[in-house]
């Protein structure tokens, strides 16, 4: 893994391949290697960006002031690519849908296309009883603890509440042990995470960010995946209509997680996309 110091700390990211840049985003309590699926499946001739993002899966606690607010967490997106010196971007979104606020807060200058999986949008912050489960886990003492031993339990993570209804196909014990190692041993990346968690989210604001998208003039491809219960399936079809240039296209029998459900379909439709 390389590091790039930015404003609000140092940041993870993997780097493969060559040519024009491709960022690829993950969600709450998830980290780069949710495309560790699809990356091998991806066309050459691009560079594959995977940053890790202070969502509760990193391993390097931000610095103690940082803004991790959802409007702070943008501006960590912009403030990547800058630091990377990204330009002509084709950002790719899944499960966390901050960075679709890019253009509302004026910072998609280096964003040329985007890749839009099912993901948070409109008044749907924090999703479905997946996002009521954080949002209560922060408010207890422990909470945060007790829910990522619940992840490594395979019958109690495909509960609703947790992860049954993001992916269809039973998550992997590594890939659950991965993501919750940071959240149980470092109470720094527990900090980091309430900080998100608890900042505010003022749903008519969240539908107006999301609804600037209509100044996105670049190309966008709304993947989205109708079977699940999480991300509604309305708001895939909202998203495209809105964007100037979107264009709608599904991922059937995946729920959230389609890179985990369905990568070869992920693969191959973004793979299109790009060339």
């Amino acid at each position: 893994m390389r590091e790039v110091e930015l404003p609000a700390g140092v940041i993870e990211y993997d780097h493969v391949g060559s040519g024009p840049p491709v960022v690829l985003l993950h969600g709450l309590l998830m980290d780069h290697t949710l495309w560790d699926r699809v990356l091998p499946l991806l066309p050459q001739g691009f560079t594959y960006v995977r940053p890790v993002l202070p969502l509760g899966a990193h391993r390097r606690p931000m610095k103690p002031d940082a803004d991790l607010t959802l409007r702070g967490q943008v501006r960590l997106v912009a403030d990547f690519l800058d630091a990377l010196d990204l330009d002509a971007v084709t950002l790719v979104h899944s499960d966390w849908g901050g960075a679709l606020f890019l253009t509302a807060h004026g910072l998609d200058q280096r964003v040329a296309r985007q890749v839009i999986l099912p993901c948070e949008a409109f008044d749907n912050f924090p999703p479905g009883l997946p996002g009521k489960m954080v949002t209560l886990a922060v408010r207890l003492p422990g909470g945060l603890q007790l829910a990522a031993r619940q992840l490594r339990v395979p019958r109690l993570r495909r509960l609703p509440v947790l992860l049954g209804q993001m992916a269809r196909r039973p998550l992997p014990d590594d890939l659950a042990h991965r993501w919750t190692e940071p959240l149980l041993r470092d109470p720094l990346v527990r900090r980091d995470l309430i900080a998100y968690a608890r900042g505010p989210f003022d749903k008519k604001e969240l539908v107006r960010d999301t609804e600037a998208l209509r100044r996105f003039t670049g190309e966008t491809l709304v993947l989205w995946s109708p079977d699940n219960r999480v991300m509604p399936p309305e708001h895939g079809r909202r998203l495209a209509e809105l964007l100037p240039a979107g264009r709608y296209a599904e991922v059937p029998g995946a729920y959230v997680l389609s890179t985990l459900d369905e990568p070869e379909t992920v693969a191959r439709e973004l793979g299109r996309f790009l060339t």
